[in-house]
């Protein structure tokens, strides 16, 4: 099962492929191995950024594999559900910036790792759905929540209660991805966008990104202290007095993540 998440390493990226044709759809070890990916990952101080994709050309994800839940087991649906949340809610909270590159149909949990993620870019030819109350089921790896986060009520209700499937251009105008590029470029741009992150102090990152998924479930009223509290830890760590020396004396930081 080591094969069916491909890891690359480019840099100060973590790049990580789907790997299980002709659909790239999840099974219980592969949801297993992705969350232990990235506990790896977070635990490897030279990583900032994580990239996911599809391997080949038609597929980012097509998410699970309906045979699994054709024989109406509950015991089988708890554990799968328990995987699926485990697995895209340790990827949600990778303590770097996380980009899903979708280079073709991102179907249900599909789709629901790229909700998961910090950014996503998307290719032009993709198509994105969440297609589950279609066969009698729900996104229960975070589709209902996360989606609405990102486009609203209105567009949540239209993909998931009418099954409603968009392309990518639609999908960067209510605001799912970030951006579109031409077929086969999705990889290059997410890598090429995680590459920035390596001119980022990973402590801020991590911190910044912890108050902006805060803004998802806490009142303002609690976020803005938090914002102001966790400015002041930052004073704690060497990643503070490295990035302010190396602006001042006009040189690139370098970063201890700590």
């Amino acid at each position: 099962m080591s094969e069916a998440i491909l890891k690359q390493i480019e840099g100060n990226t973590a790049i990580l492929t789907m790997n299980n044709p002709p659909a790239n759809t999840w099974t219980a070890e592969s949801l297993q191995l992705l969350a232990s990916m990235v506990e790896e990952l977070n635990q490897d101080k030279d990583i900032y950024a994580l990239v996911i994709t599809g391997q080949g050309e038609k597929f980012f994800s097509a998410g699970a594999d309906l045979n699994l839940f054709a024989d109406g087991d509950k015991g089988n649906a708890a554990s799968m559900a328990k995987h699926f949340g485990h697995a895209f809610e340790t990827l949600s909270a990778f303590r770097g910036v996380s980009i899903a590159a979708i280079n073709g149909y991102a179907m249900g949990g599909g789709l629901e790792v790229a909700l998961a993620c910090d950014i996503r870019i998307a290719e032009s030819q993709a198509q994105m759905a969440l297609p589950e109350a279609t066969v009698g089921l729900l996104p229960c790896a975070g589709g209902t929540q996360n989606l609405t986060a990102l486009v609203g009520e209105g567009w949540a209700k239209r993909m998931i209660l009418c099954g409603e499937r968009i392309g990518a251009e639609k999908a960067e105008q209510i605001g799912l991805v970030e951006e579109v590029v031409e077929q086969g470029q999705a990889l290059d741009a997410a890598v090429a966008l995680a590459a920035k992150v390596a001119r980022q102090s990973p402590s801020s990152v991590t911190v910044c990104k912890t108050l902006i998924q805060a803004g998802r479930t806490m009142p303002r009223t609690q976020a803005l202290p938090l914002e102001r509290e966790l400015f002041i830890g930052l004073f704690d760590t060497e990643d503070q007095a490295e990035g302010v020396n190396a602006f001042l004396e006009k040189r690139k930081p370098n970063w201890k993540n700590c």
